[in-house]
């Protein structure tokens, strides 16, 4: 009976530091008096539970605020300084790493470039050793004293790290065990849209949205569905990527045809302006790079304009069917292809997706583009340890 008692004061404990520490690191300054408010504690308990924040570090004064009529109000906020974090980006055309303070703020990157196709494992898990080693030298960071090293992978992640890529050749493989004896840090291993999606809503486009469908595009294609409540965020990811949006339509790398794939996915579109332009069909490597004078030859009448406006219909096409399908608030581009080809395709995806969505819901959708840049399936990897931090409350 005394270790059910003790087992449950605890976890009431850690109930409370969680509610305290999660409105304080999503939601920004509060007091007192708001945390009370915001998580139905008392205010004896949210006075203990911040002095014991304040006493570890985690949590520091920010200032006063000004009351009607009563005395200035003691600001507190998450202290940044508290703990560094990794994330790390499995792409296909690149593996990227960066440094992160716990609040999300790019500290060093790294990225190291590399063919598609089918990359080794161990390479790929040497390149992300040297990338954590690379960017903890360039902010003096301890690796050991990292809060924990976050990948995010095309795939999916089953207990004990084992990764089922398909779009990297990847059965089965047991990239946690192949890092896990050069990485100091805690390791934690998941699919990079869910991440993506996590860090939207946590740090950008996704603020404040009940329901948001984060689209992740580069040279595969998916998607997270994120949900916001008081207490954080839950995502889950689906194979957008692979549904078909047109009958016995063009060939995808699964095996199908009419995939959203085959259509959005870097490769088809490179491949389309290739057979619009006459030119030879690109090779595997210089995809960014290569997206990126398409997109800016798109500026003028000719093959790259009609690849972006081809690439938008279709884009709008898929994210029709999803806003059909599952009514949400908001729909987030993130993804470097969306980064590179987003400003100049918007207006075109925003019109495609209105003319295949039901009025109503479409009324209640906001479509925009990531902000979350470059880095964002690398910095949406650190929200992994940032997120068993906080679900412990602090310890």
């Amino acid at each position: 009976m005394k270790r059910d008692v003790g087992q449950t004061t605890r976890d009431l404990r850690r109930h409370n530091r969680t509610s305290v520490l999660t409105r304080l690191y999503l939601h920004g300054p509060a007091s007192r008096f708001d945390l009370m408010r915001a998580t139905g504690l008392s205010s004896a308990t949210v006075s203990n539970v911040v002095t014991d924040l304040v006493a570890e570090g985690l949590v520091a004064e920010a200032g006063l605020l000004d009351s009607d009529g009563g005395r200035p109000r003691t600001l507190l906020e998450v202290r940044p300084g508290y703990a560094q974090v990794v994330g790390v980006d499995i792409g296909e055309t690149h593996v990227q790493v960066g440094l992160f303070d716990w609040t999300l703020d790019t500290l060093a990157t790294a990225t190291f470039p590399m063919d598609q196709g089918r990359p080794d494992p161990a390479v790929l898990a040497a390149a992300v050793t040297a990338g954590i080693e690379e960017v903890t030298a360039k902010a003096d960071a301890d690796p050991a004293e990292l809060l924990g090293v976050g990948i995010g992978v095309p795939g999916a992640v089953l207990p004990g790290g084992l990764v089922h890529a398909p779009t990297l050749g990847w059965s089965g493989v047991p990239f946690g065990e192949l890092l896990t004896p050069h990485v100091a840090a805690p390791l934690h291993l998941d699919n990079c849209a869910r991440t993506l999606g996590q860090a939207e809503m946590w740090r950008g486009a996704g603020r404040g949205a009940e329901r948001a469908i984060v689209a992740l595009l580069a040279v595969g294609v998916g998607a997270a569905v994120a949900t916001g409540s008081p207490g954080g965020v839950t995502s889950t990811t689906s194979e957008w990527g692979h549904t078909v949006i047109e009958a016995g339509g063009a060939r995808c790398r699964c095996g199908s045809h009419g995939c959203l794939e085959a259509y959005v996915g870097a490769d088809a579109i490179l491949e389309h302006y290739a057979r619009a332009a006459g030119v030879p069909r690109p090779g595997p490597a210089g995809t960014e790079a290569r997206v990126a004078e398409l997109v800016a030859e798109a500026a003028e009448p000719g093959p790259a304009a009609e690849t972006v406006r081809r690439t938008a219909e279709y884009l709008g096409i898929g994210i029709a069917n999803l806003i059909n399908l599952l009514s949400p608030d908001r729909v987030i581009l993130s993804g470097w292809v969306s980064a590179t080809m987003g400003p100049a395709m918007l207006p075109a995806v925003r019109d495609a997706m209105r003319r295949h969505t039901l009025d109503y819901m479409a009324d209640g959708t906001v479509l925009e583009l990531g902000r979350l840049g470059q880095e964002a399936v690398a910095l949406g990897a650190a929200t992994l340890p940032v997120h068993e931090l906080l679900t412990a409350g602090g310890r």
